[in-house]
C-alpha cells in the first residue's frame, strides 16, 4: 500500500530537506492563526504550533501521511520570530552576535489513526558580528522570512556560526533524522 506523504508547509527549506529523504510528496498549505498559551514553556512552542498545524488536516485520508512543522529561535528564553523590517532583523542579529542560542524545531506526523509529535533542539554559537556583516546580509540575503533573522545556511551561518551543538538540518528547519525515524516507527 502507498502512502500520500502531505508536507504542510509553504517553507521551501522544508520541501528541500524532506526530498533528501527521497520520499515522493506533495505540498499542501492551510493556514492558522500561530497562536499559543502565554503560560506554554518557551521549548514547547514549536511543537504545540506544528500539532496546531497538524489539526488543519481533520480529513486525512486511508493512506495519507501529514507531516507539519514549526521553528522557533530561543535566546534567553525568549523566542524570536520572524523579523517585520529590517530594523527588526539588525535588531536581533546584534542580540545573537557572540553569543549561543537555541534553535527547536516541533515536528508533527498524522495518519488516519496516529499522530506522533517531537520536538529537537539544537545549540548554536555565533562569533561577534560586526555591523557591516549584520548590514550586508540583510540587504543581501533578505532574511524577514525566517526565525531569528537568519538562515544557517547562508552567507551568515558560513562567516557567523563558530560551533553547533546538534542537528544541522534542525536549524535550517526540519530535523530529517528524527522525523524518518519516526515515520518508519509509526506511520509505514
Amino acid at each position: 500500500m502507498t502512502k500520500i506523504i502531505t508536507l504542510a508547509s509553504q517553507s521551501p527549506r522544508r520541501k528541500e530537506l524532506l526530498a533528501l529523504l527521497d520520499y515522493d510528496f506533495n505540498v499542501e498549505v492551510r493556514p492558522i492563526d500561530e497562536i499559543f498559551p502565554k503560560n506554554l514553556p518557551v521549548p514547547k512552542v514549536a511543537e504545540y504550533l506544528a500539532k496546531q498545524k497538524a489539526s488543519a488536516f481533520p480529513d486525512v485520508g486511508e493512506n495519507q501521511i501529514i507531516i507539519t512543522a514549526d521553528t522557533v529561535v530561543i535566546l534567553d528564553q525568549k523566542i524570536l520570530g520572524k523579523p517585520k523590517d529590517e530594523a527588526e532583523a539588525r535588531k536581533m542579529l546584534e542580540s545573537l552576535s557572540n553569543k549561543s542560542h537555541v534553535v527547536v524545531s516541533g515536528v508533527c506526523i498524522k495518519s488516519k489513526d496516529t499522530i506522533t509529535s517531537f520536538s529537537c533542539s539544537t545549540k548554536v554559537f555565533f562569533k561577534e558580528l560586526n555591523a557591516s556583516e549584520i548590514e550586508y546580509y540583510i540587504k543581501t540575503y533578505k532574511p524577514l522570512d525566517k526565525a531569528g533573522s537568519y538562515g544557517i545556511q547562508e552567507w551568515i551561518g558560513a562567516i557567523g556560526i563558530t560551533k553547533i551543538e546538534g542537528s544541522y538540518f534542525n536549524v535550517v528547519g526540519l530535523p530529517v533524522h528524527e522525523l524518518n525515524i519516526q515515520l518508519i516507527k509509526n506511520h509505514f
